[in-house]
């Protein structure tokens, strides 16, 4: 059984326009093209330490064509890569922390269900610990009301 997501999200308008869309996240983050998996912010408490973000799959991702031929499944390093998108933004934009991010690791990594073009994963961001150099930050992917991966991601200011 998957634990409790990290707040509720029936608090949270999730149709509504994001207050980071892609291109304000593209001023932050540096992933580019292909490598740009979060689309938008939809809603952050900076007291609770708390995001949210998303991710929209489409019919165009590029690993669609192998993975998996006939039946796509979104590769779970790409929904890692996300989290991690999702927490560095969160450090950089609304912490403020300057400097590149790199990624320093991941833990407790679960993946319970799949994604698939034509559905939105929901990125549910919890930043556990922070310091200049160095944070982490708890993040559950969710799709249509279902927990599908958790993960905690570190990231080093480099």
């Amino acid at each position: 059984m998957p634990p409790s997501l990290l707040f509720d999200l029936s608090q949270i308008d999730l149709k509504g326009q994001p207050i980071f869309d892609k291109e304000a996240i593209g001023k932050v983050n540096p992933q580019r093209f292909e490598m740009q998996h979060l689309e938008g912010i939809l809603w952050y408490d900076k007291g609770k330490k708390l995001i949210l973000g998303y991710k929209d799959i489409t019919e165009s991702e590029f690993w669609i064509r192998g993975h998996i031929p006939g039946r796509p499944l979104m590769p779970g390093v790409i929904m890692v890569e996300a989290a991690a998108q999702l927490s560095s933004f969160f450090v950089k934009q609304i912490y403020e922390l300057g400097g590149f991010i790199g990624f320093a690791g991941i833990d407790s990594t679960k993946f319970r269900s799949v994604v698939v073009p034509g559905q939105r994963l929901y990125l549910l961001g919890h930043l556990t610990k922070f310091k200049r150099r160095k944070y982490t930050c708890s993040v559950q992917g969710v799709v249509d009301g279902t927990m599908v991966f958790e993960t905690a991601v570190s990231g080093l200011n480099v």
